[in-house]
Parts: C-alpha cells; structure tokens; sequence
C-alpha cells in the first residue's frame, strides 16, 4: 500500500514535469498547448505506457475543480475596459452562439450517425463551447497583437460560453435518462436556465464582494493570502452548485469584479493564481488525455472527423456570424473569431457526463468528442497567427517591452511600489522626465542608491522606482518602453500621413469626395469616426470612406482620438472575405432591391400605360 502511493506519485509528478517541459516547445514553436498536454496523458494511458486510468467520476471532479480556477482566474484577470468593450458580442456568442453552434452540429450528428435527435443535439451541446485556456495561450503567444476588440470578444466569449454548454448537456443527460417527452420538460429547463444563470451572476458578484472585502479588511499574511481568495472562489463554486446554480458562471463573475477592484496583495494573488492555474490546466488535461483509449478511436474516427470538419467550417462560422451581425464586426474579423473557435478540455469533460449519468453509448460519446476536440486543435490552433496577419488583423505594437516589476506596500491596497528598469533608446532616457504624479523617490545606479532629485538625466540600465496608483495611465509604460519592434512598414498599415482630429469633418468631403451627410459634416474628425465605429474608438481601428481610409493612431484614456491616420490606397491592404456580410452589406443589398424593384415597378407601369394608349389608338 505505501510503495503503491509512491509509485503513484513519482509517475504523476513524472507527467507534470513533461507537461511543464513541453511548454517549452509551445512558447517556442507556437504549438497548441492543449494538444501536447493531452498527447502526454494519451501516451502514458491504456494504450502507451499501460496506466489503465478508468474512473470517470474522479476524471469529472478533477476537472470540475481545475475549470472553475481557471474561470476565476480568466475572470480575475480580464479587465473593465475589455469587458465592457467586448461585453455586447462576447455575452451574445457565450449564450445564443453555443446554442445555434449545438443546433447546427446536432443535426450534422443525426445524418452521420445512429444517433436519435436528442442524443445528437447532446453531441452538439458537448463541443459548443471554446476553450478558455486554449484561446488565451495561443492570443498571448507568437509575439503579433491582434485588433484589441477582437482580442478582447475571443477572451471574454471563451471565458464565459463553459456555463451555458454545461447546462445544456447536463440537462439533455437528465432529459435522456428519465425517458420523458420534450414538452414535459420544455417549461422546467427554460425556468432551470433562468435560475441557474440567475444565481451564477448574484452569487458570483456577492461572493467577489466578500473576497475584496475579507482580503482588505483581514490583517492576514502576505503568503496566506492568495491561497485564502482561492479556496472563496472553490467555496463559492461548490455553493452555488449544490443550490442548482451555475458554479462555474459565479466562479467566473466573481473573478471579475475582485479583479477589477483595490484588493490588497493583488500582485501576489496575480502571480499565485498563474502558477496554480497552470497547474489546474496541467493536472486536468493529463486526467482527461489518460482516461482515453486511443485504440477505440478507429472505429468512430470517420463519422467523428466529419463532424469536426462540419463544427469548424459550417456550424461556428454560421454561429459567429449571426450574432455578430448586429454589432458591425467587419467581414475580417468575422472570419477570425469564427475560426478562433478552438475546442478543449471543457468538451472532453462535459464528454463524460453521459458516462456518469449512465446513457447508452456513453463511451461513443466520449470518444467522438476527443477527436474532434483533437481535430480541431491540429486544423486550428496551428494556423492562428498566420491567419490573422492574412487577414490584416495584426496592428503594430504602440510600445516595445518594458522591463517592470510590481511592489506591494503593506497596510494598503491606494497605492503600488513600481520599479523600472531603463532601457537604451526608452523615451526617458533620450531625456523625457518622469511626470510628479508618479512620485518618482529612487534611482539605482551602478549598484548605488540616489535620490531621484539628485540623480540628473535618467541612463540606460538605471533603476528607477516609484510610488504610484493601481490605476496608474499607460503614460509610464511608454515613457520606460523600448522601441516598438517593427514588422513591416509601418506607414502602410496607419496611412501615408497623419490629420488632426480636431478638424471638422467637412474637410475630408470637400478634399476627398468622402460620402459624409450633412449632420457627419459639422462633426470633428474624431468624433465622426467615434460616431461611424459606433462603438468606444480603439487603436488601429479603420473607417473606410470609399477613396481613403481613416486609421486611429492613439486614443486618450477617455477613449478620445488624439492621432489619425489617413490611406489613400485602402484596397492595397484591404483584405477581400466574400462571406460574412455585415449588417451594413446586408442594408446596402436591401435598398438596392428595393429600389431595383421599383424601378422594374414603374418600368412595367410605363410600358402598361403605353400598351393601353395603342390599343385605344388602334
């Protein structure tokens, strides 16, 4: 019995320090992560190095209890700004996308399969969901930056669509399993969903309270810390699941909003958090890859490629595109987040709920699901980066790295202790002075300490630290920033030259035969192009006026545009998608059907009325 827990334990750890090795070759190569971790859990299992790992129910409660850290943590560090930025379209995909995506794939599993319709639409709601921490790995490595709303929907749709996929498979295991008819039921889910969802966000944003509250007024230790907000989040979880709400959406709710308040020790809770979600990710993809049997994939492997084909380039696309259409995605970007859609651990979990709940064919189920979810981490998150810079969506960085590290001052969470470090080149070192608002009191030079007063002109290689607020501008990242690396010109993504955004908008008319109204004419620049967008401006966010293209080139932190850039050759760098219409295609192609139509309406009224004129003549 003792030697057995030994042995158990050097082959995990064993597993856990591959995995961790792996990461590696994913930070180096771009590799999706998941699938490496996955392929090290397939071949210590049955069929490799012989652990004969069958027990589901254990497989389900690991990965229950590593999906909500890493939703609380997805959640802890999604900001404000993106979420609210991304709120409309990411909440619209998490809720009505994963139902149209479990639509559509249910009907492609009933035609390919012996499935009946319930079992097929259960098939659909297990892989309808992306995987948050597959998203986030592959949107955060590869060194491009995506299109911020872009980025910000992809993290914030990944983050929040678990719930809804969870609620529906549980729910059509429940439904298959009792026998019942779908009328009995109909009303009982609809009034399950509401409530589960309901006390998700009450309890989620109660509980995110409680935690900033306890951790800011708890005289607890610094290391103590991150491990007490943990184990609120697990309880807060485990409490609204026994009270039939949705653990995961609390989870997930109250990460957000303890992220986005003053919480003492928040970088210890942050760096904590990553290495302990990580660890979550790393433990739960290795479970899920050894229950698999790889050898029982032949049989199904067929029919389940086909309906991973379907998922990638039918069902999500489709999904994507009617829910983005209300908020004027451009055509690129619904391409994008469409095939941003990867599947994960999230799927192969839910995959063992009708194992657990005793469906016939549980294990077919099970194994569909991880090819697919294996599909479609090889077809899509090998091809992520050069997609998006095929389709325009990576914009030049704003600012190079900046070398920083967050100090934590005890007794207080108003303000930080930031040490910078200088680098060659940096603005503050060509001479720019550090605002007084940042309070700058140590400069560290060639190992000595000097007052900031008396240090002179800041060096590359000086140390500089500086009491300052949470919620400091992003003025002192670019003024200790590198140069921004360049990939490629430039002046060809923002434009040939600059205007200023304070001008009237009836100048861009008058120059450029721009088709502006009357009212868009007594607007600024910047307001017009705020009032075209129709959403909070962004950095590289483009307004395309026929001729010209009008870039932003920065915005305030107000979000009021302070630099333009103008393109007199936008369909040089115009990416062509022929699907995807946005709503404003869609209107265009309407009035032009409308008028063709009243065209031919008064064209065969005309010849009516000249055929009556003859035949009176005659």
């Amino acid at each position: 019995m003792i030697e057995g827990i030994y042995v158990a334990t050097l082959i995990g750890t064993m597993l856990v320090l591959v995995a961790a090795f792996s990461s590696l070759l994913a930070f180096r190569f771009g590799a999706p992560l998941l699938l490496l971790f996955l392929g090290i859990g397939l071949g210590a299992g049955v069929d490799g190095l012989g652990i004969d790992f069958d027990n589901a129910g254990l497989a389900y409660f690991v990965g229950s209890l590593a999906l909500a850290i890493i939703l609380f943590d997805s959640g802890f560090g999604t900001t404000l700004h993106s979420f609210r930025q991304a709120a409309g379209p990411a909440v619209t995909l998490a809720t009505i996308g994963v139902v149209l995506t479990a639509g559509a794939v249910g009907v492609a599993v009933f035609l390919l399969t012996d499935f009946n319709w319930l079992e097929s639409f259960l098939l659909g709601s297990i892989v309808a969901s992306t995987d948050a921490a597959a998203v986030f790995f592959l949107l955060r490595i590869g060194g491009i930056t995506i299109r911020e709303r872009v980025r910000s929907t992809l993290e914030v749709e990944s983050g929040s669509n678990d719930p809804m996929a969870i609620f529906l498979t549980i729910a059509l295991v429940e439904l298959i399993a009792s026998g019942a008819g779908t009328e009995e039921v109909g009303l009982e889910m609809v009034i399950r969903f509401v409530r589960q969802m309901g006390l998700g966000v009450i309890l989620g944003m109660a509980g995110g309270m409680v935690i900033v509250w306890l951790v800011n007024r708890l005289n607890m230790d610094r290391a103590l810390t991150p491990i007490f907000v943990i184990a609120l989040a697990l309880l807060l979880f485990s409490f609204t699941g026994a009270i039939d709400g949705s653990g995961f959406l609390a989870a997930y709710v109250a990460g957000l909003f303890a992220g986005n308040r003053q919480i003492k020790a928040a970088a210890t809770i942050k760096r904590f958090q990553d290495g302990v979600t990580w660890l979550a990710q790393i433990i739960m993809f290795l479970v899920l890859g050894l229950l698999a049997t790889p050898s029982q994939f032949v049989v199904i492997a067929f029919p389940a490629t086909l309906i991973a084909i379907f998922l990638i380039f039918v069902a999500r696309p489709l999904a994507v595109w009617l829910c983005l259409v209300p908020f004027d995605f451009e055509r690129a970007e619904v391409a994008f987040i469409s095939w941003v859609g990867l599947r994960g651990a999230v799927s192969i979990l839910l995959a063992i709920v009708p194992m657990l709940g005793e469906i016939e064919n549980g294990d077919v189920f099970f194994n569909i699901v991880f090819i697919v979810v294996l599909v479609s981490l090889l077809v899509q998150g090998w091809t992520i980066n050069p997609l998006a810079r095929r389709l325009g969506l990576v914009v030049p960085p704003r600012i190079g790295p900046v070398e920083k590290v967050e100090l934590e001052l005890p007794g207080t969470a108003d303000h930080e202790l930031l040490s910078y470090h200088v680098v060659a080149d940096s603005p503050v070192a060509r001479g720019e002075r550090v605002p007084r608002w940042a309070r700058p009191s140590l400069v560290i030079r060639d190992g000595r300490s000097m007052r900031y007063q008396y240090a002179g002109r800041l060096k590359a290689g000086d140390y500089v630290y500086l009491f300052i607020s949470p919620r400091y501008p992003r003025l002192l990242d670019r003024l200790f920033a590198s140069p921004a690396p360049v990939e490629g010109d430039d002046a060809e993504f923002f434009g040939a030259f600059t205007v200023d955004p304070s001008r009237p908008a009836a100048e861009l008319r008058a120059a450029y035969d721009a088709k502006i109204t009357d009212a868009e004419a007594e607007l600024t620049i910047g307001e017009f192009m705020t009032a075209r967008l129709g959403v909070r401006p962004d950095y590289a966010d483009r307004v395309a006026l026929g001729q010209i293209d009008l870039i932003v080139r920065d915005v305030n932190d107000n979000g009021r545009i302070t630099a333009v850039g103008v393109s007199l050759d936008p369909e040089a760098t115009r990416v062509k998608v022929p699907l995807f219409l946005t709503r404003r295609d869609i209107v265009t192609k309407i009035r032009s059907w409308w008028r063709a139509r009243r065209r031919g309406a008064r064209s065969a009224a005309k010849n009516g009325s000249a055929a009556d004129s003859a035949n009176d003549a005659t």
